[in-house]
C-alpha cells in the first residue's frame, strides 16, 4: 500500500497503524460472512420469564448488596438530533407552498408523520419555546395564516440562524414538559440513576459524547445539578468520554480503492457504536448499567423502570457471585468429577453456555481448562422485549464457523435474508433487543477483562453511503451489544414493553411515556 508522508502523519495523529488500514481494505475486498442462525431464542429456550416472586427476590438481592459494590451507569449519547427531524427537513425541501396546502402535501406524499406532527404540535415539549422565539423575531407572526405559522414553526425549529435544534446532541433537547420546567433526556437519566444505579447516596453516570458537545453537557449539568441532587438526595459523579479517533475506519469506492477528501487526505468515518467498547473497558465498576440516551420516561413511569432495572441487576449479581465462586475453586482446589459436572451444569443452565458433548470424555486436566475458559468471561444480563414491530436486533441461537452454538443479539443486516432457512428463523423471532443491559467486566480477582479479547471481528458491517454525491462503502465495527459482546456469557430475560421508550423521531415525544398529563 502506497502511503504518503502526509498519510502517515494523519495515521500517527489518529493512532491507527498501517496494518489496520490494510486489514480494513482486505475486509472490503473479501466481504464479511453472514451470521448463521440456528434458531430464534424464545421463552424457556434462551429467554427467562420471571414470576413476581422471583423478581422480588432479585430486587431484594440487589438492594441488600448495592451499598457494598461500585456501580456505574453507561449512556451512549454521542448522537446528534438530526435524524429525529428527518421528515421535517424533507417537508421544508419538497413542500410547494405556492401551489398546494399542507394537507395536499400530506396526501401527495402520504406523509402521515407530518400530519401527526401538526396535530400534536402543542403537546411537544419545546412548543412554547418555539412560539416565544417566533413572537420575538417575527412581530407579525400572529397575523399569519395557520399554514404560514406552521411553516414558520418548522423553520424556527431547524434553521441554523434560528433555534437549530438538529445541531444539538439528542441528550440536550427538551424531552419532557413538566409544570415548572422542561427536562432533557440527560436530566432524566440522572433521576433514573439515583433510583437504581446509586450506592451510598452517590450515583456515577458516564456519558459517551461528541467532543464538540462537551461544553454544552457541562453547562447543562451545572444548571440542573443542585435541583436534581436536592430532589433525589443523591450526589452525582458525572464523567464524559469521546469515541476514540483510533477506532475510525476508512472507506472505499466501488473498485475497493481508498476514498480521499477533496484535499487528498485519507477519508475516515466514525465506526459506529462498536467503537465504544474501548470507553466501556475503561470503566472501573462491579456492575455497569447500559442504556441509550433517548430511552427515558417521564417521572410517573420511573418506578416501574427502576424496578425492572433492579431485577436485571439482582439476576446479574446472583450469576456473577456463583461464577466467581466456581472460578476461584477451579484455580485453587483439586475438584472432584462431580464438582466439575456441577460447574458445567451451572454454565449450561444459568449462563446458557452450550457444553461440548465430549466434555465428560476429556481428561480431568482438560475439563478444568475448558471450564476456566468458559467461566472467565464478562457477564451480561440483557432485558429483552416482546417483538411488536419495533426496529432493532433480536436474540438468537447462533452457530459459528467451529460449530459452536451460543446466544447472540443479531441485527437484521447480519442475516442472509435471501436464504430461505435463515429468513424462516428470522420470522419466528418473538423478542427484540431494546439495549437494556447490566453487566460485569471483571473477574473474581477484581481485574478488568480486556474486552477486545471477547469480540467477533467478523461481525462487523459494510454499509453503503453517499459522500459528495458519490457512492462509497463504509465499515462499522462489530456493534457494542452485538459482535463486540459475542464471547460474553449471556442471560436474556423478558422485560415489559413499558421499559422501552426510545425517541427515534420527534413524533415519539407525543407518546404517553413522554407526556406528563
Amino acid at each position: 500500500m502506497k502511503l504518503s508522508t502526509k498519510d502517515q502523519n494523519l495515521l500517527d495523529k489518529k493512532g491507527i497503524s498501517v496494518k489496520k488500514i490494510e486489514q480494513q481494505v482486505e475486509i472490503f475486498k473479501t466481504g464479511l460472512p453472514f451470521i448463521n442462525l440456528k434458531r430464534a431464542a424464545t421463552v424457556d429456550d434462551g429467554i427467562l420469564k420471571l414470576n413476581d416472586a422471583e423478581k422480588d427476590q432479585f430486587i431484594s438481592l440487589y438492594d441488600s448488596s448495592k451499598e457494598n459494590i461500585d456501580i456505574v451507569k453507561f449512556v451512549p449519547a454521542s448522537g446528534a438530533a438530526t435524524r429525529m427531524f428527518k421528515f421535517l427537513f424533507q417537508f421544508l425541501k419538497s413542500y410547494q407552498s405556492k401551489d398546494e396546502s399542507i394537507n395536499a402535501y400530506i396526501n401527495r406524499k402520504k406523509a402521515l408523520d407530518i400530519s401527526l406532527f401538526f396535530i400534536g404540535l402543542e403537546k411537544l415539549p419545546f412548543y412554547n419555546d418555539v412560539i416565544q422565539h417566533l413572537k420575538n423575531t417575527k412581530p407579525h407572526y400572529s397575523q399569519l395564516t395557520l399554514e404560514e405559522q406552521r411553516i414558520e414553526f418548522v423553520k424556527a425549529l431547524l434553521e441554523e440562524n434560528q433555534l437549530n435544534y438538529s445541531f444539538y446532541p439528542k441528550g440536550l433537547l427538551p424531552f419532557h414538559k413538566y409544570q415548572d420546567h422542561t427536562a432533557t433526556a440527560f436530566e432524566e437519566h440522572l433521576y433514573e440513576a439515583a433510583q437504581y444505579a446509586s450506592s451510598n447516596k452517590k450515583a456515577k453516570v458516564h456519558f459517551t459524547i461528541s467532543d464538540k458537545h462537551l461544553e454544552l453537557f457541562e453547562e447543562e449539568f451545572e444548571k440542573i445539578k443542585d435541583k436534581v441532587e436536592a430532589k433525589t438526595e443523591t450526589t452525582f459523579d458525572i464523567s464524559f468520554s469521546f469515541q476514540k479517533q483510533s477506532t475510525d475506519t476508512i472507506a472505499v469506492n466501488s473498485k475497493d480503492e481508498i476514498v480521499r477528501t477533496k484535499s487528498k487526505d485519507l477519508y475516515f468515518r466514525p465506526s459506529g457504536h462498536g467503537a465504544l467498547l474501548n470507553n466501556l473497558n475503561e470503566l472501573d465498576a462491579d456492575v455497569i448499567f447500559i442504556k441509550n440516551i433517548d430511552n427515558v420516561v417521564v417521572s410517573k413511569y420511573k418506578d416501574e423502570v427502576g424496578k425492572q432495572k433492579k431485577v436485571l441487576a439482582g439476576l446479574l449479581l446472583e450469576a456473577k457471585n456463583k461464577a466467581f465462586e466456581y472460578a476461584k475453586a477451579l484455580d485453587e482446589k483439586e475438584l472432584s468429577e462431580q464438582e466439575l459436572i456441577e460447574i458445567a451444569n451451572f454454565l449450561q443452565n444459568k449462563l446458557n453456555v452450550v457444553i461440548s458433548a465430549e466434555f465428560e470424555k476429556y481428561a480431568k486436566k482438560y475439563q478444568v481448562e475448558y471450564l476456566q475458559k468458559k467461566l472467565n468471561r464478562p457477564i451480561r444480563v440483557c432485558g429483552i422485549v416482546k417483538n411488536e414491530g419495533e426496529p432493532g436486533g433480536g436474540p438468537f441461537w447462533v452457530k459459528d464457523e467451529s460449530a459452536n452454538i451460543s446466544l447472540q443479539i443479531v441485527e437484521t443486516a447480519q442475516i442472509d435474508t435471501k436464504a430461505k432457512s435463515q429468513k424462516k428463523i428470522l420470522k419466528k423471532a418473538t423478542h427484540f433487543n431494546p439495549v437494556d443491559i447490566v453487566c460485569c467486566i471483571k473477574n473474581y480477582k477484581g481485574e478488568t477483562y480486556d474486552l477486545q479479547q471477547y469480540l467477533d471481528a467478523k461481525a462487523a458491517f459494510i454499509t453503503e453511503k453517499t459522500v459528495n454525491g458519490k457512492s462509497i462503502k463504509a465499515l462499522e465495527l462489530p456493534g457494542l451489544w452485538n459482535g463486540s459482546m459475542s464471547n460474553w456469557n449471556t442471560i436474556f430475560v423478558e422485560v415489559p414493553l413499558a421499559t422501552f421508550n426510545p425517541v427515534k423521531t420527534v413524533n415519539d415525544l407525543l407518546k404517553s411515556s413522554h407526556q406528563v398529563d
